[in-house]
């Protein structure tokens, strides 16, 4: 219901329609099998691809896609016990696609990346799920050494396992308190934190209480070199 489908009229979901169904009604046209989606609750979700179909913007109507509408039911079907003849039945639906059971499409299954298609399954299409993917115990017969993939946790709140009660109660104490220890060092700026240029120059703290940085040098003319060290450049 999240994903767009009008499925409050349908008995259960899954919805498994039992393959005598298709058999004794002979669904070969249209018509018959737009009455087996109505008597089983799929109606509304027709109903609601037929007045969602749109012309499309741009220049996709030059590209043989002139029009776009919502997804409807998708009806599983094994073709062993239930055939192909319903295929042409129901391929002249707005919205309804069918897919063998054998052949399952992820793009039909979840159309736009989007899970949550409405599925009607077949009896016999529901039952070739365990023969075709096994399950968490049983391999598949199809599948070689195929077993579905099973969670390793099955309670996936892990801080709910650490603080429960029965793991608590079986912990040693903390040893030596619980002083956490910082794996890597904040790097300060000395320039912008008095104590860590403090810690670099210990002469920074006389430097800017007498205000050496803001005086002003005044001590004259420079004096005048020796004829000592002039007589020894000519020397040289």
């Amino acid at each position: 219901m999240a994903r767009g489908h009008h499925i409050s009229s349908v008995p259960e979901v899954p919805l498994v329609v039992a393959s005598t169904a298709f058999a004794d009604a002979a669904i070969t046209k249209t018509s018959t099998a737009l009455a087996l989606l109505k008597a089983v609750g799929a109606g509304a979700d027709i109903e609601k691809v037929k007045n969602s179909r749109k012309l499309r913007a741009g220049k996709g109507k030059l590209r043989g896609r002139r029009h776009k509408q919502r997804r409807g039911p998708l009806v599983v079907y094994n073709t062993e016990e239930d055939g192909k003849e319903l295929v042409r039945a129901f391929r002249n639906i707005p919205g309804v696609e069918t897919s063998s059971v054998y052949a399952l499409n992820l793009l039909q299954l979840a159309p736009g990346g989007h899970l949550g298609r409405f599925i009607v399954w077949t009896s016999s299409a529901f039952a070739a799920l365990d023969k075709i993917y096994g399950s968490t115990a049983e391999p598949s017969t199809l599948k070689k050494d195929f077993l579905l993939p099973s969670a390793v946790m099955k309670q996936p709140d892990l801080s709910k396992l650490i603080n429960s009660s029965e793991v608590q109660t079986v912990l040693r104490p903390v040893r030596g308190g619980s002083v956490t220890k910082r794996t890597l060092a904040q790097k300060k700026n000395p320039l912008k934190n008095k104590q860590v240029q403090l810690r670099l120059n210990p002469y920074a703290a006389a430097f800017s209480k007498q205000k050496l940085g803001q005086s002003k040098v005044d001590n004259g003319k420079p004096a005048k070199t020796g004829e000592t060290f002039i007589k020894l450049v000519h020397e040289n």
